[in-house]
């Protein structure tokens, strides 16, 4: 499961490491850091694998929420920040183009997955274990083996409307993607929302469990937010879909309160 994005603000920049995906699900940081530096940099990718078995499969919008979620929960890490254990790897992941790739997992597979180092995120049904950044060609055993594709999820019901207080990340109507790609993507959005906000913003947030939804726009609202000013995750193309954009972050009532909402909101 991997996707090839543009993640970006409307504007084409976003503080402080805005960034243009690239192929596996990859996004660059666009600061000061010109494209050919970041890619002469060495590479790196952030994987996230879902606990998926066969007779017990998550809900599709849970999965994409708590996707979501791990990504925003090891960035908020105290090893991902300052002199932790993670941080070098985080720093150098942002340096360059930043990629997340989605793998799935059932059984002896997901119990040694879970033994590595990273952190296992619970949403209602979903669990997705995030892991530090590692080198695009130095992938564990136990995660290099592991599927990228082939996964097909559903919602049984219809999803609840999405809760604004905290934020939303919705969805391009017009784009039918694969599980894998829509979590990378989700992923991509809540990071963005995440470099918005101040330490206070930041801090509430993580208190609260990171709330946030997922939901798919109608045609008109869809119009109305990729031209308001906030988030967007922009897709380069590579895979499944054509270029474009595929989610936009607005921000929550309480929580992740964005630059731009009510902007989006007229």
């Amino acid at each position: 499961m991997s996707s090839d994005d543009t993640a970006q603000s409307a504007s084409g920049d976003i503080s402080p490491s805005p960034f243009h995906e690239g192929p596996a699900g990859s996004a660059d940081p666009a600061g000061s850091t010109r494209p050919a530096d970041r890619d002469a940099a060495p590479q790196y990718v952030l994987p996230l694998v879902l606990h998926l078995e066969k007779t017990d499969p998550p809900a599709r919008t849970d999965a994409l929420r708590t996707a979501a979620r791990a990504v925003l929960t090891i960035l908020a890490d105290e090893r991902s920040t300052g002199e932790g254990e993670w941080a070098r790897a985080m720093r150098d992941w942002e340096d360059a183009r930043i990629r997340k790739v989605v793998r799935r997992a059932r059984g002896a597979e997901w119990r040694k997955a879970a033994a590595l180092p990273g952190i296992t995120v619970t949403g209602g049904s979903a669990e997705v274990r995030v892991y530090p950044p590692i080198p695009l060609d130095g992938w564990p055993k136990e995660l290099a083996k592991l599927q990228v594709s082939g996964t097909d999820l559903d919602d049984p019901e219809p999803p609840a409307a999405p809760d604004r207080e905290g934020p939303v990340l919705w969805l391009n109507p017009e784009l039918e993607m694969s599980a894998g790609k829509t979590m990378a993507q989700v992923g991509h959005g809540a990071q963005l929302a995440w470099w918005e906000l101040s330490d206070t913003d930041r801090k509430a947030w993580r208190e609260a469990g990171f709330p946030l939804s997922v939901a798919t726009a109608t045609p008109d609202r869809w119009r109305e937010l990729i031209t308001s000013g906030l988030p967007v995750v922009r897709d380069a193309g590579f895979t499944e879909i054509a270029p474009g954009p595929t989610v936009v972050a607005e921000g929550g009532e309480r929580f992740c309160p964005l630059p731009g909402v009510e902007t989006a909101r007229r």
